[in-house]
């Protein structure tokens, strides 16, 4: 299986889980928060939709300019690709402060939240089947917090799926401490 299947898998399954384990929670469970300081369900998935309206355009810019038919299937990381990686993988129980126009702490959200995530999956999915004639070694997007730095077509989907994967669990999370909270 190569990674951009791998990738489609993920976006599929993270697709699936919005719908089964969220998509009936009404607005009080979709808003709780742990503490304070944490974020709730809707706030984890605006943090995601904020990086997919910088993504998600960025990377199809970039695959179609890079769709001459060199397709490269392997790819290789780079520095930045590989610590960007490290940084957003779930099982790196390690906090990162967001950058602060990142950061959707406090907003006022409502299940459009969701929809748009939902949305910005299925744009993904269409990006990984369009990126199959890409050169996914092709450094061409720009990092979103500074845009001097570029990364490869392939480290951005992977990061982005992979930073999904991260804010996801971290939703989950949220709504089993809603649940013993309940329960207690």
């Amino acid at each position: 299986m190569t990674t951009l299947e791998q990738l489609s898998q993920a976006v599929s399954s993270q697709h699936q889980t919005i719908v089964s384990e969220l998509g009936n929670l009404d607005s009080q469970a979709l808003n709780y928060k742990p503490t304070q300081e944490s974020w709730s369900i809707l706030e984890c998935l605006e943090h995601l939709n904020r990086y997919s309206r910088y993504y998600n355009p960025a990377l199809a810019k970039a695959i179609a300019a890079n769709s001459d038919g060199n397709y490269v299937p392997n790819i290789t990381y780079s520095w930045l690709g590989k610590k960007s990686l490290d940084m957003v993988r779930p099982q790196n129980g390690k906090k990162h402060k967001t950058v602060k126009h990142m950061n959707p702490a406090n907003s006022q959200l409502s299940t459009a939240t969701i929809n748009e995530f939902l949305k910005h999956l299925q744009n993904l999915q269409n990006l990984l089947q369009n990126a199959r004639t890409a050169n996914l070694n092709k450094k061409a997007i720009p990092v979103e917090f500074f845009k001097l730095l570029k990364m490869r077509i392939g480290e951005i989907l992977e990061f982005v799926v992979t930073h999904q994967e991260r804010h996801l669990q971290q939703a989950l999370r949220v709504k089993q401490e809603l649940s013993a909270k309940a329960a207690a």
